[in-house]
C-alpha cells in the first residue's frame, strides 16, 4: 500500500508539471511569431548601416575610432546576452559557454577583457561565482525595447571612447544567439568595434585591371567634415547592432523555450504512463496476494471441519 501511495503521489505531481510545461509551451508559441517578425524587420536597417560603415572603411583612408583602435590598450569589452527566465533549455548555458571560451581566447592573446552582462540568468551566474561584472542589465529579455539597447550602447560607447589611462577599452565584442529558424539557433560572437573590413569576394580568380579597379572605387565627400559625420554615425551604428542582437536573441530564447517545453511535456506524459503501469502492476500484485490469502484461509477452514 505504501508503494501505491508513493506512485499515486508521483503521478499527481508529474501531471501538475505537465500542465505547467504545456502552458509555457503555448505561451511561447503565441509569442514566437511576433518575436521573429520584429527581429527580421530590424535586420535590414542594421545591415544597411553596417554596409555603409564598412564601405567607408574599405574605400577611404580614415583615422577614426570606428575603424581604428588603440593597439597599446589591452582592455576589451565583452557583452553577453542571456535570458531573464529559465525553462529555455540550453539557451543561457550555451551563451555562457561561448562567453567563457571568448574570454579565454582574449586572455591568451594578452588582452584584459571586461565583462558586461544582459539578462538575470547570466548576472546570477557570474555573481554566484564572484566574477567581476563591469555593468549589467535585467528585464524583458524576451521582448527588449529600444530603451535598453540605447542604455547598453551608451555604456559601451563611453567605455570605448575613454582614453586608455582612464580605463577605456580598445575593442567591443558581443555574444548572442542568432535566430535561424524554429529548430536552429546559433551562438555567435560579433566584434562591433573597431569595424572589421571584409573585402568582397570576386567571382573570377584573375586580376582586375587598374583602370577598372579605379573606376569601381567609390569616391566620398563629407559635409561638414569626415570626423563629424563618423561621430554622428558611430552611436547609431552601435545602437542598431545591439538592438538587432537583442531582438534576434529574444526570438531565439522564445523558440528555445517552446522546444524545451514541448520536450518536457512529452517526457512528463511518458513518465505518467510509466508510473501508471507500475501502479497497475502493484495493484494487481496486491489483489493477487489478497486472493491467495483468502483461498488459503478457506482451505485451512475446510481441513479443520473435516
Amino acid at each position: 500500500m505504501g508503494s501505491q501511495l508513493a506512485l499515486k503521489s508521483r503521478i499527481a505531481s508529474t501531471q501538475s508539471l505537465e500542465k505547467i510545461f504545456n502552458a509555457q509551451e503555448m505561451i511561447a508559441s503565441s509569442h514566437i511569431a511576433r518575436a521573429r517578425e520584429v527581429a527580421l524587420n530590424a535586420k535590414p536597417y542594421s545591415d544597411a548601416i553596417f554596409d555603409a560603415v564598412q564601405a567607408l572603411a574599405e574605400h577611404t583612408h580614415i583615422d577614426h575610432p570606428i575603424v581604428k583602435s588603440d593597439e597599446k590598450n589591452p582592455r576589451v569589452a565583452v557583452l553577453a546576452l542571456t535570458s531573464d527566465r529559465g525553462m529555455a533549455g540550453a539557451y543561457t548555458s550555451s551563451i555562457i559557454k561561448e562567453t567563457e571560451s571568448l574570454l579565454a581566447r582574449l586572455m591568451d592573446k594578452g588582452k584584459e577583457p571586461q565583462l558586461y552582462v544582459y539578462g538575470r540568468r547570466g548576472v546570477t551566474y557570474y555573481k554566484y561565482r564572484n566574477r567581476k561584472v563591469a555593468a549589467s542589465w535585467e528585464g524583458d529579455s524576451d521582448k527588449p525595447g529600444v530603451e535598453v539597447a540605447e542604455s547598453i550602447s551608451k555604456t559601451l560607447l563611453d567605455a570605448y571612447m575613454l582614453p586608455a589611462d582612464k580605463g577605456g577599452v580598445s575593442e567591443l565584442y558581443i555574444v548572442f544567439t542568432e535566430f535561424v529558424n524554429m529548430v536552429v539557433q546559433k551562438v555567435r560572437v560579433l566584434r562591433m568595434l573597431p569595424v572589421e573590413v571584409v573585402p568582397e569576394a570576386r567571382q573570377d580568380s584573375g586580376p582586375i585591371p587598374e583602370s577598372t579597379a579605379a573606376q569601381a572605387t567609390p569616391l566620398y565627400t563629407f559635409e561638414p567634415s569626415l570626423e563629424k559625420v563618423l561621430n554622428a554615425i558611430m552611436p547609431k551604428y552601435i545602437q542598431s547592432r545591439i538592438h538587432e542582437c537583442l531582438l534576434t536573441s529574444a526570438a531565439s530564447e522564445t523558440a528555445s523555450r517552446q522546444n524545451a517545453m514541448h520536450t518536457a511535456t512529452d517526457n512528463a506524459r511518458n513518465l505518467v504512463d510509466e508510473l501508471t503501469r507500475k501502479l497497475n502492476a502493484s495493484r494487481q500484485a496486491s489483489i493477487t496476494q489478497e486472493l491467495t490469502e483468502i483461498i488459503g484461509s478457506a482451505d485451512a477452514l475446510n481441513k479443520e471441519e473435516e
